[in-house]
């Protein structure tokens, strides 16, 4: 099942970084997390979700920034990387995380395509599925607190969409609606019934 990404990362080097985008729902925290398990070789990936990041519902913007100017920029350059949580509960900045340019990273998130992040990775993949598939996943594991931020965060995802284009940068797309499981490689259409 992973198969086409773990091809991908073949001839990548010895610390790639892979981006993970879709909608909300689609499915990026579960691929993240199959992938992470799935590394092959030493050392494993570190993981960053994006969810950590956002400082609150209108975050999708700042959040691209603290990635592309803590973490993907100064890793790049193999210097110290850091990202900062945001603290959901009481709504404010929390600790920072080191990232180790020397391991494997893996991005998963609404933005981790954005366009000032393609490169830093050959191995991008853009997760889709259904709307309703989507809005029911999202809202099972976010709960009713998610209900009623739908329609602004949604607003900030078309925004992303309609600037980024960030679907164009993937190298890979993959479904992640049950009909079309997860991992359909980029040359393969991904069919919708």
């Amino acid at each position: 099942m992973l198969a086409p990404v773990l091809a991908a990362l073949a001839g990548t080097g010895p610390a790639p970084v892979v981006l993970i985008d879709g909608p909300s729902g689609a499915g990026k925290s579960t691929l993240a997390d199959l992938l992470a398990a799935a590394w092959p070789g030493e050392p494993k990936p570190q993981l960053v979700r994006l969810d950590d990041i956002y400082p609150g519902w209108h975050g999708l913007d700042a959040a691209i920034d603290h990635l592309t100017n803590r973490v993907l920029a100064p890793r790049d350059l193999g210097r110290p990387a850091a990202w900062q949580r945001y603290d959901w509960e009481s709504e404010r900045p929390a600790e920072w995380h080191p990232v180790d340019p020397a391991r494997p990273l893996i991005v998963e998130g609404c933005g981790a395509l954005a366009a000032e992040h393609l490169r830093f990775s050959r191995t991008r993949i853009w997760l889709s599925a259904d709307d309703g598939i989507r809005k029911r996943r999202a809202l099972d594991r976010d709960g009713e607190l998610f209900r009623s931020h739908w329609d602004e965060w949604q607003a900030e995802w078309e925004a992303y969409l309609g600037r980024d284009d960030p679907e164009r940068g993937a190298t890979i797309r993959l479904s992640g609606t049950p009909e079309n499981p997860f991992l359909q490689a980029a040359h393969k259409p991904v069919v919708r019934g």
